[in-house]
C-alpha cells in the first residue's frame, strides 16, 4: 500500500512556497516512499504529476477548495519516459494516517457481487476521471488527463485528504490531493496515554495524537519533567515529523535523553498545533538503577548480619555466666558484696 510522508498546509491557508517544495507523493505498492518532484512507478517508464499551470512553478500536489455542492477541475500529467507504451489505469483514493502517523492511501475496493460499485465513500470517491480512467501512453511521450472533484451538496466543512493513483501492471504511483470543503473550520486535537519506556538515554515517552477538528494538523510537542530535587531536562518544543488528518488517531513516541538515573518524575506533555488550544497529558516515572540499588542492598544486608552475629555471641557469653567479650575478669575476693533490696535499713 502506498505510504505518503509529507506536511499538510497550514489550517486556513492555501500551501506555502515552503510546503509546496516539501511535496507529499505516493511511492510504489510495497510502501517506499518517493522523494522526487513527480511520483514514480517502481521501475523507471513513466511518471506522474499536476499539470503545469501556465507559468508558474511545477506543483508537487493539487490544492482544490470550493463549496459543498460545486464541481471542481484540474488535469493529471503521465509522462511516458521509456521506448515502449504503456496502458496505465487512474483511480482517486482515500488518505488517512497509519498507527505510527504516516500517510497512506487506501487500496481499490473491487466491485460488489451485485455489479454495484465498490468505490469507498470517503473524498476519493469524488474524483472521476470519466472515459479517460485508462490511458495509452505513446513512447516518449506526455499525456495530459482532466478530472473532477465533485463534492456532494451534504459534505461536511473542512479537509478531505485523497489522492489521484496511477497503476499499470500492479505497479502504483500518485499524486496528494489537498481537498477542502468551504464552511467554518475547527483545529482542536488531545494527547492521551503518556507513558515512559526504557531509561536512561534510551528513555522515550509514548503517547497518543487525536485530530478532534477538520482540517489538518501540524503538531508541536514539548515536554516538562518535575523530579524530587527540582526540574529535570525535558524537550522544548517542536514541529513532529507528521500531518494528522481530521478524524485521525496515531501513537507515537518521542526521545528523551535528558531522562534521570535515579527520581521520581511528574511528565507534563504539551502538544499545540496552528490555530488549536495547547492540550496536555500529564505521566509519572520512577526511574531506579536496579544494579546499583542490588550491591547496596547486598552491602547493607552483609552488615546486618556481622551485627547479628556480634549481638548472639554477647547474649551466649552471658548466658554461660562469662564476662562481656572484651571485659576482664574480676577476682572472687574482690568482688562486691551483693546487697538484697528489701527496702529496710540495715
Amino acid at each position: 500500500m502506498p505510504v505518503l510522508h509529507t506536511p499538510a498546509p497550514t489550517a486556513g491557508r492555501r500551501p506555502s512556497a515552503a510546503l509546496l517544495a516539501a511535496a507529499l507523493l505516493l511511492g510504489a505498492a510495497g510502501g517506499a516512499a518517493v522523494t522526487a518532484t513527480a511520483a514514480h512507478a517502481d521501475e523507471p517508464g513513466w511518471t506522474a504529476e499536476p499539470a503545469a499551470g501556465g507559468a508558474g512553478p511545477a506543483r508537487p500536489y493539487f490544492y482544490l477548495a470550493g463549496p459543498a455542492g460545486t464541481v471542481l477541475e484540474d488535469r493529471l500529467a503521465l509522462t511516458n519516459t521509456s521506448d515502449r507504451e504503456h496502458t496505465v489505469t487512474l483511480r482517486g483514493a482515500d488518505a488517512y494516517n497509519t498507527a505510527d502517523g504516516a500517510l497512506a492511501v487506501r487500496p481499490a475496493v473491487p466491485p460488489a457481487a451485485d455489479g454495484r460499485s465498490g468505490t469507498a465513500p470517503g473524498a476519493g470517491s469524488w474524483i472521476s476521471f470519466g472515459s479517460a480512467a485508462t490511458v495509452k501512453i505513446p513512447p516518449r511521450t506526455r499525456a495530459v488527463v482532466p478530472f473532477t472533484v465533485t463534492l456532494p451538496p451534504a459534505s461536511l466543512p473542512g479537509d478531505h485528504p485523497a489522492a489521484v493513483i496511477a497503476a499499470e501492471d500492479g505497479r502504483e504511483a500518485g499524486v496528494r490531493v489537498h481537498l477542502r470543503v468551504g464552511g467554518p473550520t475547527l483545529a482542536a486535537l488531545t494527547v492521551e496515554d503518556v507513558s515512559v519506556r526504557g531509561k536512561g538515554a534510551r528513555a522515550v515517552v509514548a503517547y497518543t495524537l487525536v485530530n478532534r477538528g477538520n482540517v489538518a494538523l501540524v503538531p508541536e510537542l514539548a515536554l516538562r519533567a518535575e523530579g524530587l530535587f527540582g526540574e529535570v531536562p525535558g524537550r522544548t518544543a517542536r514541529p513532529l515529523p507528521v500531518e494528522l488528518l481530521p478524524g485521525q488517531r496515531v501513537s507515537l513516541t518521542e526521545p528523551w535523553p535528558g531522562a534521570p538515573v535515579l527520581d521520581d518524575v511528574d511528565l507534563t506533555l504539551t502538544v499545540t498545533a496552528p490555530g488549536a488550544a495547547p492540550a496536555t497529558a500529564g505521566a509519572s516515572a520512577r526511574f531506579v538503577p536496579w544494579g546499583i540499588a542490588a550491591r547496596i542492598g547486598a552491602g547493607l544486608l552483609g552488615l546486618g548480619g556481622v551485627g547479628l552475629a556480634a549481638l548472639l555471641l554477647v547474649r551466649k557469653r552471658r548466658a554461660r555466666g562469662g564476662p562481656p567479650a572484651g571485659e576482664e575478669p574480676v577476682p572472687a575476693g574482690k568482688r562486691a558484696p551483693e546487697h538484697e533490696l528489701t527496702g529496710a535499713p540495715r
